[in-house]
């Protein structure tokens, strides 16, 4: 440019550098407020004294950045601050409730304009912010809140963290994706919980009126209502047969698939259980599927490369190597009243032709009872008495009627009779809980396998056996002889094998399948709870409020 036209522009040019300020003296007189915020302890965010976000987003501002803001400027909310209130407000899209995080208030103070309004806007959006950022990764409520039946550990993920991961991130919706579980059943019940939404906006399920029993080749005046919830749940064709009463072939078909997707028998027959199934209302299944990502968030994403997964609210176990499926079984479960826990541990031996050692609740809860009746009543169960130094009592030398407590241990002998079968798995656990085998192969049969009293009980164990000691040079041959020899045998395991213990009752297959189970321990209405207590009542102080 030649000398005479730059010296023409140059009050231009220091007009427009007098007119935008630098980056820092855009936040200035905000930075400037958050400092009087933070170094006078007011309680903008709730109480510092018990919550350890406010420590760290408090050394987030002053230690780390010199007060400087991440979601405001002196002239207002900046775009990511735009950005971020549009993450809250999709929260439901993921399971969770907007309203908390404080999207009202959000919303009322972006149009801020004074430096104070700015800088408490500001603390709003990064508590708000670590709010979301945990209760979409490790969920909202730590498990064992939910219920003390969980024992399993949440992830932890520091406030710091999360806010620096804001300040770095180019958008924040893509950032919040990294958050989530990153594994293919949470996003499938993600993709589900949509599926139900929708259908929900569109009106929802038909009602099917009770009435008898409906079996294939049958006409009844409910067979319409019966393909219109079936096909609005995907279980019946598009190109299937859709007019007439007769209960035909193509809706005997979706019958099947809806009953296997809700784990009852899938005869094609509806009667009572299919029918209560099919009048749980769309908005208590969209529920259903809300609370089950919650229990999604709290399992890690690497379950093991190889491991085994039990679901205690369908009774199903399987096994899991690099991905697939390779093994499953039907269980047996825990009783309400002596219900099984949900936790993670190492399995790291197997047992053939086990004794069982009765634990103390059956020992003085059944036992005792049977022996203060007939000192002889054990003898017939093959279970022996041992006192505290291993030494066997004879039962007819003991007073059981003046005993209120148990003061001796109980096992029952290897063999047909043992409550433990022929085999059974150990990952030692502060439930005293397992895999085992039973006497009991009818209790398989059943839709609803809540029979046991906490352990679990699995269908065709020495199949599971076989597999699980294949890698410590057992055969399936080597197993039945050794069982069939009689007498205990211990086998440790070189390579420990991980046994998550679930509580599913709303999942999707990689088939698509959205696959539904009843709530035997009322777990689900527990979590509900859990979740509304989680609410957050603490209102932080702003303009509006002060």
């Amino acid at each position: 440019m030649p000398l005479a036209r730059l010296i023409a522009y140059l009050p231009l040019f220091i007009l427009l550098c007098l007119a935008t300020p630098s980056f820092a003296a855009e936040n200035d007189q905000v930075a400037a407020e958050l400092r009087k915020i933070i170094d006078a302890g007011e309680p903008v965010m709730g109480d510092q004294q018990t919550d350890d976000r406010i420590v760290e987003v408090y050394v987030f501002y002053a230690a780390d950045r010199d007060y400087k803001p991440l979601w405001v400027r002196d002239n207002g909310p900046k775009a990511k601050a735009k950005d971020v209130l549009e993450v809250f407000r999709n929260a439901g899209k993921v399971g969770l409730n907007p309203n908390n995080y404080r999207i009202a208030q959000i919303e009322r103070m972006m149009t801020a304009k004074t430096p104070r309004e700015l800088a408490e806007l500001e603390l709003l959006l990064s508590r708000a912010f670590i709010d979301f950022g945990r209760d979409i990764n490790r969920g909202v409520v730590l498990p064992n809140e939910a219920s003390r039946a969980n024992a399993i550990i949440s992830k932890e993920l520091g406030a710091l963290t999360l806010i620096d991961g804001a300040e770095n991130a180019d958008y924040i919706a893509d950032y919040v994706r990294t958050l989530e579980p990153q594994t293919p059943e949470y996003q499938r019940l993600k993709g589900a919980l949509a599926t139900y939404r929708d259908i929900a906006k569109k009106g929802g399920f038909p009602v099917i009126p009770k009435g008898p029993a409906l079996k294939p080749g049958m006409s009844d005046k409910r067979v319409p209502l019966i393909r219109q919830y079936l096909l609005l749940v995907g279980d019946l064709p598009a190109g299937a047969n859709r007019d007439g009463d007769l209960y035909d072939a193509d809706l005997v078909a979706a019958v099947k698939w809806f009953q296997f997707r809700h784990g009852l028998t899938d005869d094609g027959i509806l009667a009572t259980t299919t029918f209560e199934a099919m009048a749980v209302p769309v908005a208590s299944r969209i529920r259903q599927i809300e609370l089950n990502l919650e229990r999604r968030r709290w399992m890690d994403d690497d379950l093991g490369t190889y491991y085994i997964l039990v679901n205690v609210a369908d009774q199903e176990l399987k096994v899991v190597k690099d991905g697939k499926t390779v093994h499953t079984a039907k269980v047996v479960v825990g009783k309400p009243y002596t219900s099984t826990p949900v936790f993670s541990e190492k399995m790291k031996y197997v047992v053939l032709n086990p004794y069982w050692n009765v634990p103390p609740n059956i020992a003085n809860g059944e036992y005792l009872p049977k022996l203060k009746r007939n000192p002889g009543a054990l003898s017939r169960e093959r279970i022996r008495v041992f006192n505290a130094s291993g030494n066997q009592v004879d039962p007819y030398s003991v007073n059981w009627s003046a005993m209120s407590r148990m003061p001796y241990s109980l096992r029952q002998d290897s063999g047909a009779k043992n409550a433990l079968g022929k085999v059974k798995f150990m990952f030692p656990n502060k439930f005293n809980v397992y895999l085992h085998d039973t006497p009991s192969k009818s209790l398989f049969d059943k839709d609803l396998r809540i029979f046991s009293h906490g352990c679990m009980r699995v269908q065709n164990p020495l199949d599971l056996a076989a597999l699980i000691l294949a890698d410590e040079g057992w055969t399936r041959e080597r197993i039945d002889n050794t069982v069939a020899q009689g007498g205990q045998r211990i086998i440790s395991l070189k390579k420990q094998i991980p046994v998550h213990v679930t509580y599913l009752t709303a999942w999707v297959n990689k088939d698509g399948a959205v696959n539904f189970r009843r709530d035997p321990y009322n777990r689900d209405e527990q979590l509900a709870e859990a979740l509304t207590g989680a609410l957050s009542d603490e209102v932080p102080l702003s303009v509006s409020s002060r």
